[in-house]
């Protein structure tokens, strides 16, 4: 049985998904919420192996939750439902480590395709769009002024935060002290002027909007 955790606010929407998810036979929901507080808190208890998470929420938005429940458990894997088909959705859910995101308006059966697709491993992210945002951050090419002021090691970090590793996994690539790593984690977004790894998306969508076929 492929576990999954639903978050959504809208408790119509989540009967529907519930019994549309269930109905396969092989998906069994573990776990729903109303609340991004609360879904970061459940979700690593139960260990979904895929998290739906709605993109806006009253008190937060999927997408932090991803990234929150993926730096407690990284074999969760995370669906992020969203309303809009906007660059700036998809670049955030990359940067949180997402294995894809899929548009309200879908096709029930395609949801559920979805899910299992998830649950294997699969991405359903575009490859060459993920490729261009890292690209984008590697090169330095046209580059906003903030990144100008951030040392290699720093750049290197911020590259494995849009790849959505965790400070543990990005402290093994590096051979450093998972410590270390959040000291320059909260170096980087102090230069950037950024709060949250997750701001970094932003970022990213800017990176890209001017250049949108590099």
């Amino acid at each position: 049985m492929i576990r999954v955790f639903l978050l959504d606010d809208h408790e119509v929407v989540r009967r529907g998904l519930v019994d549309l998810l269930q109905s396969g036979g092989d998906i069994e929901v573990v776990g729903e919420s109303g609340s991004a507080q609360e879904a970061a808190r459940r979700i690593p208890a139960l260990k979904p192996d895929v998290a739906i998470l709605d993109a806006r929420l009253p008190d937060g938005n999927g997408i932090d939750v991803c990234r929150d429940v993926r730096a407690v458990d990284s074999s969760i894997r995370g669906l992020i439902l969203t309303s809009y088909e906007d660059d700036e959705a998809l670049f955030a859910a990359i940067m949180a480590g997402a294995s894809g995101y899929v548009l309200k308006q879908i096709r029930g059966t395609d949801l559920v395709d979805a899910v299992r697709r998830v649950a294997q491993g699969q991405s359903l992210l575009d490859p060459a769009v993920t490729q261009r945002v890292l690209e984008r951050i590697r090169n330095g090419v046209e580059q906003p002024r903030e990144l100008a002021a951030l040392t290699d090691q720093e750049r290197r970090i911020l590259e494995f935060v849009a790849e959505g590793l965790t400070n543990r996994e990005i402290a093994g690539r590096m051979f450093l002290a998972e410590k270390t790593v959040k000291n320059y984690v909260s170096s980087m977004l102090a230069k950037l002027g950024l709060e949250r790894r997750t701001q970094a998306a932003v970022l990213a969508t800017r990176l890209l909007g001017e250049h949108p076929h590099g």
